[in-house]
């Protein structure tokens, strides 16, 4: 294999004018130049990407944080991001979080990130105060998605969860559905997502725009998993009369809506009917009806901000890359948030109740 110290023999040169010559930095002569380069093909020497990186202080690298890579979303987000930045020559680092307080505090506020990263890119990861404060001193340009927390400085792109909320609830009151039950996120989490108390907030504010008063016995927190959700409906029909209809903060907890249903003997959507959120991969083979949000694109659109700060134009065209309107300005120099549109998706899941 040749290395850079052959060019130099055969070229008569140093290794640090190779280096130099090959970087195209103007302290090399135009005749020095050529006589490296005419070296180098005659070598058939290659520039190794990572060290020419490395000398130009950039590691070629960004970082991508993730709560749990398990779930659908932050898997399909991942995929869209490490797409987009391999395609602009650089490589991802994932920070998979496992759920775990510890496990954030050790990536986020020690030397974890400290010149292993040229970026960063947060994955509805919520902040303490001390993560925002070692994230700032880290001073790299950086990229939030979905809900979280913001970063001073950092642009945000996500959906509003609130107003998908809000577009699921009114469609199962469209159908004639007054006993709405909701299966939320669990305030236990170690990570303390926000998600779900946005989601749950548009749940409450369509009831009331309806005139109904929201029942706190029909509303019922878990994990965001499959298992979650059919716990959480286990319990919700362990309380008595059960709701006509369910809204769960995801699709994946939706799924475990209808499993827990069916073990009950109810069948869905006649006795109950079952509305997610997200659009899962399995949401359509199973019928279910749900709010898509663009996860790909938002990685994608996420991983396009972020390449501009680094001198990058990143490969057009990718479709769904259309920023949505933008939110308010913050007013201390943070971007305002990139808010890509959501969509109702009616299946098979819901229909009106049967007394219509």
């Amino acid at each position: 294999m040749t290395r850079i110290d052959d060019v130099a023999r055969l070229a008569g040169v140093s290794t640090a004018t190779v280096s130099r010559a090959l970087r195209g930095l103007p302290t090399v002569s135009a005749a020095t130049r050529r006589r490296v380069l005419a070296a180098a093909e005659q070598l058939q020497y290659a520039v190794s990407p990572s060290a020419s990186r490395l000398a130009g202080g950039r590691t070629g690298t960004v970082a991508v944080v993730v709560p749990r890579i398990t779930r659908w979303f932050f898997g399909t987000v991942v995929e869209a991001v490490e797409e987009l930045l391999q395609d602009s020559g650089y490589d991802l680092l994932l920070y998979n979080l496992g759920g775990r307080e510890r496990t954030r505090r050790r990536v986020l506020r020690t030397a974890s990130l400290h010149k292993r990263v040229d970026a960063i890119i947060l994955v509805a990861t919520p902040l303490r105060a001390a993560d925002v404060q070692a994230l700032t001193k880290l001073d790299l340009p950086g990229v939030t998605i979905s809900s979280g927390s913001e970063v001073p400085g950092w642009p945000c792109v996500r959906i509003d969860d609130v107003a998908a909320a809000r577009t699921a609830t009114r469609h199962l009151l469209d159908l004639g559905h007054t006993r709405i039950a909701h299966i939320s996120g669990d305030p236990d989490d170690e990570l303390a997502f926000t998600t779900h108390l946005d989601r749950r907030r548009g749940y409450q504010e369509a009831l009331r725009a309806a005139g109904l008063r929201p029942d706190p016995s029909l509303d019922v927190e878990s994990q965001f998993t499959i298992d979650g959700g059919t716990r959480a409906t286990a319990e919700l029909l362990a309380r008595g009369e059960p709701p006509t209809a369910i809204f769960a903060a995801c699709d994946e907890m939706a799924m475990g809506a209808i499993t827990a249903l069916r073990d009950a003997g109810l069948r869905v959507p006649d006795d109950v009917s079952v509305m997610g959120v997200d659009d899962h991969d399995l949401a359509g083979v199973l019928g279910l009806s749900t709010i898509a949000q663009p996860a790909a694109e938002q990685g994608l659109l996420a991983a396009r901000i972020l390449l501009d700060p680094l001198g990058v134009r990143a490969t057009e065209p990718y479709p769904g890359l259309v920023p949505a309107p933008r939110g308010a300005d913050t007013g201390d120099g943070t971007p305002p948030p990139v808010i890509l549109p959501t969509r109702l998706v009616v299946r098979e899941s819901t229909a009106p109740p049967r007394a219509h």
